[in-house]
């Protein structure tokens, strides 16, 4: 795998469009290097009632976990904030601000801004953002690399250790205006083939469709080893 911190602990997301519809998928590996620690380890992550964001790369970017050592054989482990928590706090404090609701453009922007202030010490992740608009029904997948490099609104995007992989595969299932059982059944497939040609991720997958009036949740079974 080499030394590459983004590739550390593994895993790949993967995000495509359909007709009033839009997925995100992640596998559910937590690993450093070679070495599987977790099976349950999530990547994406609810902002607002349309909108979500999967971060992929070093795991301590994501979602931090610090441990102190407070006997031999005694591990105090808790959460401060990273990337996930600061947006988090960033997408409320607009919601309480503004009264409205967040849009998937006013959160891309807003997640490139903070790794954007970064920019000189950055977060080791990168990141896909998708979301709906529940009023006309136009969808948004979006990605961006650890300083917030800006992308246009596409069809497919994907992150992560598997992406070479994948991206080839997305355009092979992609095809316009599926509805939302086409559109999991793409997004799934294409991420279970990809994560089979890649050690450092695996063990599963979650899948997230958003529609206008519900965000279905299924989880899928993959390779164990």
């Amino acid at each position: 795998m080499g030394d590459d911190i983004m590739s550390y602990n593994g895993g790949v997301a993967v995000a495509m469009k359909g007709k009033e519809c839009v997925a995100i998928a992640c596998d559910k590996r937590y690993g450093v290097q070679n070495r599987t620690i977790a099976t349950n380890f999530t990547k994406i992550f609810q902002y607002g009632d349309h909108c979500l964001v999967a971060f992929c790369g070093l795991a301590t970017d994501v979602c931090r976990l610090l441990s102190e050592i407070g006997k031999i054989d005694f591990w105090v482990i808790f959460k401060v904030q990273t990337v996930a928590q600061r947006l988090k706090f960033r997408t409320n404090l607009y919601e309480l601000r503004e009264q409205r609701k967040l849009k998937p453009v006013v959160l891309y922007n807003m997640l490139t801004n903070l790794l954007y202030e970064r920019r000189f010490g950055p977060y080791f992740v990168y990141a896909l953002v998708v979301g709906l608009d529940p009023k006309t029904g136009e969808t948004y997948v979006f990605d961006s690399d650890n300083i917030g490099a800006i992308s246009d609104n596409v069809n497919l995007a994907t992150v992560g250790t598997a992406s070479e992989f994948i991206f080839g595969l997305g355009e092979l299932f992609f095809k316009p205006n599926m509805n939302s059982d086409e559109l999991f059944e793409a997004t799934s497939q294409a991420l279970l083939n990809g994560v089979d040609r890649d050690s450092a991720s695996g063990w599963g997958a979650v899948v997230y469709v958003v529609e206008k009036d519900k965000i279905t949740v299924r989880e899928l079974k993959g390779r164990q080893d």
